[in-house]
């Protein structure tokens, strides 16, 4: 059945759509495309939502979002939703995200912690966290072929690449020599203002500027966090008494944490060969 929602999806046969009915069926191409590109994102907070807190069969929370993870992921794969190569480049993520996560749920830092007991803590750390984000990874590989993605004016990959370590390198060391994420953000704004994505949500090619998709994702990424935090899974300090919104300071972090994302996917061989990168 999802390789028949993918084959239609992906049917880029005109359509005889024009005025309002095309703006409408388009919109709605739009989102299922989105919300098909979300296929691990959404089964894993689905596991988060149905998983109780005090666990299954004995199974702790953490434990069993882990096993959930570690399946959808398998699934991909087996599926043939995902390949070999695109599986490292979500690994990638996954080591990537999980470094970060405890670095700062360290006792020195204490950015947000996981309360809960686990066996598959490490560091204090769930080892599923680093899903969280190979999360983002996926979607962005699954969007590229659901949309036929193409990227204009990329930027030199040397640069891409290094602003892309300039920002996660910045969520280590601001709290020892500053925050430099907006001086970074100008940065990127310089290096990809050029930069458009080519999209086709129905028959039709769309563009779109490539630093408002950052946004755009970033800012769903900042919603999922909250619905995070809600259920439980991880808490900021100021959330320990009682939930409270996540700062909306997070959405600006999480929106570079795509830029350094998409740097990533874009090495990938068959994303590369549909990147423009002006000589």
């Amino acid at each position: 059945m999802l390789a028949a929602l993918d084959s239609h999806l992906t049917d880029a046969r005109p359509r005889a759509l024009a005025g309002w009915r095309r703006a409408l069926v388009e919109f709605l191409y739009f989102g299922v495309k989105e919300a098909r590109a979300c296929l691990f994102v959404g089964l894993f907070f689905a596991a988060v939502f149905l998983v109780p807190r005090a666990g299954l069969l004995g199974i702790a929370r953490y434990d069993v979002l882990l096993l959930a993870a570690l399946a959808i992921q398998g699934g991909m794969v087996a599926t043939r939703l995902e390949t070999w190569d695109e599986l490292k480049a979500v690994s990638l993520f996954h080591v990537v995200g999980f470094a970060l996560e405890v670095f700062k749920t360290s006792g020195a830092i204490g950015s947000w912690s996981y309360p809960d007991a686990g066996l598959t803590k490490l560091f204090g750390v769930p080892l599923f966290a680093g899903f969280m984000y190979a999360a983002v990874g996926s979607y962005i590989i699954q969007a590229w072929r659901l949309f036929d993605l193409r990227i204009r004016h990329h930027p030199p990959y040397p640069l891409a690449a290094l602003i892309a370590l300039l920002i996660y390198a910045n969520f280590f060391t601001h709290h020892y020599i500053g925050d430099y994420r907006w001086y970074l953000a100008a940065c990127a704004l310089g290096l990809y203002a050029r930069t458009t994505v080519i999209f086709r949500p129905l028959d039709r090619d769309r563009r779109m500027p490539l630093l408002l998709a950052f946004v755009l994702i970033g800012f769903f990424i900042w919603l999922a966090e909250n619905l995070g935090t809600f259920f439980g899974v991880w808490r900021y300090p100021n959330q320990l008494g009682a939930w409270a919104v996540v700062h909306v300071s997070k959405w600006s972090s999480w929106s570079l944490l795509v830029v350094m994302t998409f740097t990533i996917v874009a090495n990938l061989k068959h994303v590369k060969a549909r990147i423009h990168v002006p000589e």
